[in-house]
């Protein structure tokens, strides 16, 4: 590292946040706190939308990287940056759905919406503790503007759709049953070279912590990459250190 630490990402579901309790350690609620002391900027960067932000237990952040980096808000709400998804893609996909269906939650300008959810769905939702959003065609979905789409989909389908109908996206896959869809070359590393030109901080001086294939852009986008333990052999090799798991901390 070039010079002192000045700003530290953190992805939260199974990062900062355990998937068993869905809650912060104390353990890291405190690390957090005395790196604010320390004049140390402290940024959530994160797949959730950031309407879908309530698990941090009152901890202040100093802003929120939210649907992979397509949509970026400083701690007071402050919209930085946006990134729709192009009509054209949309447009390619509602056509692709009415042939060839299967569940896509659509995070847009008004709200989180599915076209059909299922066990899958359910199973997913459980897991992070976020409520399946409600149900609209999308047709209806699609006049909005959509940051991202989370296509519950394997990775057959997910190529397929990257090279015939969501063209201009590319996809992070952190869980075997789903994958995220941003626009092209917008993900947390971009999110991360936003806020330290809004810092008006060095960008060499940073650190991320990370546990998903969401992350790995991230990692090594950092000056120094910390994963989370058993995660998986890619998101290690991305990173410079290896951590405990979020739950291993809590029995600390």
């Amino acid at each position: 590292m070039s010079g002192k630490l000045q700003a530290i990402f953190f992805d939260i579901d199974g990062t900062l946040v355990s998937f068993k309790t869905h809650s912060i350690p104390e353990s890291t609620r405190a690390a957090i706190l005395q790196l604010k002391e320390k004049g140390i900027k402290v940024v959530i960067s994160t797949g959730r939308a950031y309407r879908d932000i309530d698990n941090l237990d009152n901890l202040d952040f100093d802003g929120y990287i939210t649907s992979n980096g397509s949509f970026c808000v400083d701690s007071k709400g402050k919209i930085i940056a946006q990134q729709l998804l192009s009509k054209e893609s949309l447009a390619r996909l509602a056509l692709h759905l009415e042939k060839r269906q299967f569940p896509c939650e659509f995070m847009t300008t008004t709200g989180n919406f599915i076209n059909y959810a299922n066990e899958t769905v359910l199973s997913v939702s459980k897991l992070v503790n976020i409520s399946v959003p409600p149900v609209k065609p999308v047709s209806e979905i699609i006049e909005q503007g959509v940051f991202q789409l989370s296509a519950f989909v394997d990775l057959e389908r997910e190529t397929e759709l990257l090279n015939s109908v969501l063209t201009d996206c590319d996809s992070n896959r952190w869980h075997p049953d789903f994958t995220d869809f941003n626009v092209r070359n917008i993900n947390k590393a971009t999110g991360m070279d936003i806020f330290m030109a809004y810092f008006d901080m060095d960008s060499g001086c940073t650190m991320a912590f990370g546990d998903g294939g969401n992350d790995v852009i991230m990692l090594k986008h950092a000056t120094i990459g910390v994963a989370m333990g058993n995660v998986t052999e890619s998101v290690k090799a991305s990173a410079n250190y290896i951590t405990d798991s979020c739950d291993m901390k809590l029995c600390k």
